[in-house]
């Protein structure tokens, strides 16, 4: 004889509530969540871009609209009317998201639909360099929708060249030498433009994730996400290799894990536990370096956590009290 089946188990089924004063740590969490992404799509084996969106999408839920551009979500996507997502999805140009979610966002205000979510999701190659004027003055209206761009370092889905995501010294397509030049602070220009909320986080680190998702849909106006998305092909990375590096990545000090408030108030929810050279270590592109390289790169990951303490120290999270931002008649 079979069991008789169980009742379905809540929603969200987790341990404790990430708290944004506590550094990142190990954590187990069971989810039960509604698949916006179907199976069958065309992600990499591994791919670590997919599973990011999976868990976004999961978090906003079904009455949600996406924009996304050219880039290797794109892909994942699918062609109209294969799409593996279960939400509308609309392309614009590479450089036009935010303006697309922009007319997005009125298109649904005027239908009355206001809690419908606007989510765009880009690359870093669509975000930090081609579409970043139009994103830069969607944060200045602070245009209401989500922004997440996953962050892969490189235009990977047309042969791995750089954009000004990639970090200083990586080879790409284009820099075989490594890049001279170093990663664009992109999470700080956002939180220059004043939007209600700009943050980092990883898949690797889901708990914290989901809490931050969870506050970007509760909030009104501009809010930015930037997911660490490490490509197995264009990192040389090995296939089940992509969420420890997301990983080494948040421990050594790579890609801090933070979120600012209203552009000025600083959380930093991540520490260093690890050295650079375990970070490095694990990609194919660093290992044309040297000593000198690895020391090299050590003292920019320090000098950028030095400043961002100093930041977090003098711009510390904000009380609980109205955000300012979030006044309906800000929104557009």
């Amino acid at each position: 004889m079979t069991a008789a089946p169980s009742a379905s188990p809540p929603r969200w089924l987790t341990r404790q509530p990430q708290d944004p004063q506590k550094p990142l740590g190990p954590h187990t969490l069971a989810t039960c969540e509604p698949e916006m992404l179907c199976a069958g799509h065309a992600a990499c084996p591994g791919c670590i871009d997919a599973l990011s969106a999976r868990h976004v999408l999961a978090a906003l839920g079904p009455d949600t609209v996406a924009v996304i551009p050219p880039s290797c979500m794109a892909i994942i996507a699918g062609p109209q009317p294969y799409s593996s997502l279960k939400i509308p999805v609309y392309q614009p140009t590479l450089e036009a998201s935010a303006a697309a979610a922009s007319g997005l966002r009125r298109a649904l205000n005027a239908q009355g639909r206001h809690a419908t979510q606007v989510v765009v999701l880009a690359g870093d190659g669509g975000t930090y360099d081609i579409g970043f004027q139009c994103l830069s003055s969607a944060a200045e209206r602070n245009e209401d929708f989500l922004y997440v761009c996953l962050d892969n370092e490189g235009y990977m889905n047309t042969g791995a060249q750089k954009s000004s995501a990639t970090p200083h010294l990586a080879q790409t397509g284009s820099t075989p030498a490594g890049k001279t030049s170093r990663k664009k602070n992109l999470l700080e220009i956002m939180a220059a433009h004043g939007v209600p909320y700009a943050a980092s986080a990883t898949v690797a680190h889901l708990p914290d994730l989901q809490r931050k998702l969870a506050r970007a849909k509760a909030m009104r106006g501009t809010r930015f996400l930037t997911l660490l998305i490490p490509c197995l092909d264009g990192w040389g990375l090995d296939d089940d290799a992509g969420l420890a590096a997301a990983r080494l990545a948040v421990q050594t000090g790579a890609f801090p894990v933070l979120e600012i408030e209203d552009g000025r108030h600083w959380t930093i929810n991540s520490e260093r536990t690890r050295p650079l050279a375990d970070y490095l270590g694990l990609q194919r592109r660093y290992r044309h370096l040297d000593a000198a390289g690895i020391d090299a790169l050590q003292a920019e990951v320090d000098e950028g956590w030095a400043h961002l303490a100093r930041l977090a120290a003098t711009n510390p999270a904000p009380t609980p009290d109205r955000n300012p931002w979030n006044d309906p008649w800000r929104t557009p």
